[in-house]
């Protein structure tokens, strides 16, 4: 990293109004175990430098993974070049970013060096072998990735952000089968993510939940299906993340509200008008943009535009304070942002990227938000989902259900599902779980973008218990 970046500043030019070299190194393990059998192992390395150039009342940005001095050459004159075309004909004549400058890096308890690649495979194949229980389990999958990645901003005003990250993503997954029906549980559903080294495995009990998934998963063969009608709705953590991202997280996201995702990934049924008045929620609903909380997926310092990451609001008592946008968007609409201005690699541009999104805990345990139904259904783990282009109407399938009935868990169901509107869903929150039911978690495949830009999110989600919502099942 050092020699790259002594290379970078040796082409950093001075005559220009805004200029950044953002470096991008990063190291991945794939490792799998399917059904007794060890997979080929994966492993990736990659490294380049993107470019941004404002200068004249034009922007413009190049990418390279040459990084010889001819090479960022040659980039950077790409990125001039570009800024001269655009003169003129941008939505900002100026950059309004900063030149920052700091440090962050991932804290690891327990390095992955300590471990040989014989240790990590046949850790995967214990878990795995604890999946094949019965002779109906017909797939069994361990598996566990790994990524280190680096990077360096500079800009020519004498901004330096360094930053290091070290993201951990164990998974199990098991099916089961007896004629036509077939049932899979998963480790969360790949939400079990995380920033550290080998305690992410602890952190989540990668160690004990091969068992209980694969009892699980046989004991859905033999479950009704979850019955029709309106009722409470009990969602897990493990759920909730998925209902945070798609229908909180995406609609606040402020360059798709400014239509820059219409032809790709859609719009969103928020305005610009609606923030500091619209209720988004029931006052029971509080949604932060935490980049600090320890081992959560997207955990940093700075965005990848150099801005400061701190903690804020963006629902507060139910009410829109504020979008999750960085610093170019807010200043293209004129709404309050965050610093998550994000890429996925050193061959995309920055933008507007979830980062840590969390509901924060309230004040019921489990066991009171379960005793407060009369008839419900709580839900664990996403297995399917499915939104409208304007992220307001959805449809959400569930691995596991089990029945309320006078404030207890009861039956076991199969195939549960929910639907509502994002506009009206969350309004019916009647109970937030306390912290011993909050979880951080993340999603480790949000797409968005053109190129399209596949990133991490880190969320966090306690129990929550919705009112009146249109619950099915399936056969």
């Amino acid at each position: 990293m050092d020699n790259y970046e002594q290379r970078l500043a040796r082409h950093m030019p001075t005559d220009i109004e805004y200029v950044s070299f953002r470096l991008h190194l990063e190291r991945s393990e794939g490792l799998t175990v399917r059904d007794g059998v060890v997979e080929p192992p994966h492993n990736g390395y990659e490294a380049g430098v993107m470019i941004t150039v404002w200068d004249r009342e034009g922007m413009g940005y190049a990418a390279t993974s040459d990084l010889s001095d001819a090479g960022i050459e040659a980039a950077l004159a790409g990125a001039r070049a570009w800024a001269e075309r655009t003169a003129g004909l941008v939505v900002l004549a100026r950059s309004p970013l900063a030149h920052g400058s700091g440090t962050y890096v991932s804290a690891v308890d327990r390095s992955f060096a300590a471990t040989t690649l014989a240790d990590r495979i046949a850790l995967l194949a214990v878990q795995e072998q604890r999946l094949r229980i019965h002779a109906r389990i017909v797939d069994s999958v361990a598996s566990l990735y790994r990524v280190d990645s680096d990077t360096l901003l500079l800009t020519n005003r004498g901004g330096r952000v360094r930053q290091s990250f070290h993201n951990v993503f164990p998974n199990l997954r098991v099916t089961a089968n007896a004629g036509a029906n077939t049932q899979t549980r998963t480790y969360g559903g790949g939400a079990y993510c995380g920033q550290g080294g080998l305690e992410v495995l602890d952190r989540f009990g990668f160690g004990e939940a091969a068992p209980r998934l694969a009892e699980q998963a046989l004991e859905l063969l033999d479950a009704p299906p979850c019955p029709t009608g309106s009722m409470d709705l009990l969602l897990a953590p493990d759920q909730m993340i998925l209902q945070i991202h798609e229908s909180i997280g995406h609609p606040l996201e402020l360059d798709r509200i400014l239509g820059d995702e219409r032809n790709f990934a859609g719009t969103s049924f928020v305005q610009p008008e609606m923030f500091g008045t619209y209720r988004y929620g029931s006052d029971l609903l509080n949604v932060t943009f935490d980049p600090n909380v320890a081992g959560q997926m997207a955990s940093y310092a700075f965005d990848d535009d150099g801005t400061v990451a701190t903690r804020g609001h963006l629902i507060r008592g139910g009410l829109l304070e504020r979008g999750l946008g960085g610093t170019i968007s807010q200043a293209r609409s004129g709404v309050a942002g965050v610093a998550n201005s994000r890429a996925c690699a050193w061959n995309r541009p920055a933008i507007d990227r979830m980062a840590n999104l969390n509901v924060e805990p309230g004040e019921m345990s489990f066991a009171e938000l379960v005793g407060s139904v009369e008839h419900g259904v709580y839900l664990e783990t996403n297995n399917s989902w499915s939104i409208d282009d304007s992220r307001n109407k959805f449809q959400f399938g569930c691995e596991y259900g089990r029945l309320i009935e006078d404030g207890e868990l009861t039956t076991v169901v199969r195939n549960p599902g929910y639907r509502g509107v994002s506009a009206t869903f969350w309004r019916s929150l009647r109970g937030v779980g306390n912290a011993d039911t909050w979880q951080v978690m993340g999603t480790p495949n949000c797409g968005k973008g053109e190129p399209n830009q596949v990133i991490w999110v880190g969320h966090a989600s306690p129990a929550c218990l919705f009112g009146d919502v249109a619950v099915f099942g399936g056969r």
